[in-house]
């Protein structure tokens, strides 16, 4: 028996077997992958080929006309999708902030999706996620939870009542910038049915390799999030000193106007930090051209430092012009200061 999952590139299975065919049946490393995430998040995990794949599935389960509810700050992604549903009369689409906790209870009893991320992308608000999450509900209404910023070891929505926790596996979970895979936690085993008959339809499912890479990174994933988050907290106390900063959102920064909210829900503050800066989208760019460790990149959660200014990108224009958001890696805090000090300067 190997020490390690292996890998199990099987499109088809043979006869007399409890597994005939991969896209329906699965295959032993997808299940590797599930069972973990299973087990951290406390359900039952459903693995897709991408973050955006799961959330597609997730939305996939709405009846005709469905009320969607979402954050003012929400990834790009999950937005666009929620839109383009809307054009085509598939669902109706409202936005609240995150930190209304009384607009969010109040659409717990007629919304048929609420779609809560927490922290959130990119300016890291919270969501009160307990008393949400208490909120009494529309007869088959779900309520998910994208976990990707805190991961299962920060925070675990469904043993506070949420209905699903969705997670890109391409970040903190594979950890190494090097996959895409995306699954969804179900509290509900007919929930999880649902979604692996959507999987199965659409064929969204996930790559054996990537599977593969995901178990691999998900085993070291305490101690690079233990890392990560202690280099995050401190750059984040030095950007705030820093003259050329002109605000820094970190939830584990006293200024953070819920930071009181994150010392009781979440057990680490992430690894992200967003700030911005004194000039405007133009210096923003310079220090995204001058950065040398810190890799001026998209996406986030690697063991390698990235950067990127999130208004450039399309549906982000509603955000700061010199927001800078910083996926914290797992590298020395001296060489990466060292590095985001030479380059404000």
């Amino acid at each position: 028996m190997p020490l390690n999952t292996p890998l199990v590139p099987a499109s088809n299975f043979v006869r007399g077997a409890e597994r005939i065919y991969a896209r329906s049946d699965g295959t032993p490393t997808w299940e590797a992958l599930e069972d973990i995430l299973g087990g951290l998040e406390g359900g039952e995990a459903v693995a897709f080929a991408s973050g955006m794949a799961a959330v597609a599935a997730v939305f996939d389960l709405l009846p005709a006309g469905a009320r969607v509810v979402l954050p003012q700050d929400c990834y790009q992604g999950v937005v666009a999708l929620a839109e383009a549903g809307a054009l085509r009369g598939r669902w109706r689409v409202e936005r609240i902030p995150l930190e209304d906790t009384a607009a969010w209870e109040q659409a717990c009893a007629g919304a048929d999706l609420l779609w809560l991320e927490s922290p959130s992308n990119p300016l890291l608000r919270l969501a009160d996620l307990a008393a949400i999450c208490a909120a009494p509900r529309k007869p088959g209404g779900i309520l998910a939870v994208d976990n990707t910023f805190a991961t299962p070891l920060n925070q675990q929505p469904l043993a506070l009542g949420a209905s699903l926790v969705v997670h890109s596996a391409t970040k903190l979970i594979g950890g190494h910038s090097d996959l895409l895979a995306g699954v969804v936690v179900a509290r509900d085993t007919a929930l999880a049915q649902a979604l692996r008959k959507v999987r199965e339809l659409v064929g969204a499912v996930p790559g054996t390799l990537e599977a593969f890479l995901a178990v691999r990174g998900v085993r070291t994933l305490a101690l690079r999030l233990e890392r990560a988050q202690q280099n995050a907290q401190e750059l984040a106390l030095r950007l705030a000193q820093h003259p050329r900063v002109a605000r820094v959102h970190y939830p584990g920064l006293p200024s953070h106007p819920q930071h009181a909210l994150a010392r009781r829900s979440l057990r680490g503050f992430g690894t992200i930090v967003s700030f911005e800066l004194r000039g405007g989208a133009a210096a923003a760019d310079a220090l995204c051209t001058r950065v040398r460790l810190i890799r001026h990149a998209t996406s986030l959660g690697g063991v390698e430092s990235s950067l990127e200014r999130r208004s450039a990108l399309p549906g982000q224009a509603h955000l700061p012009p010199s927001l800078v958001r910083l996926s914290v890696g797992i590298e020395d805090v001296e060489d990466l200061w060292a590095d985001l000090e030479a380059a404000l300067g």
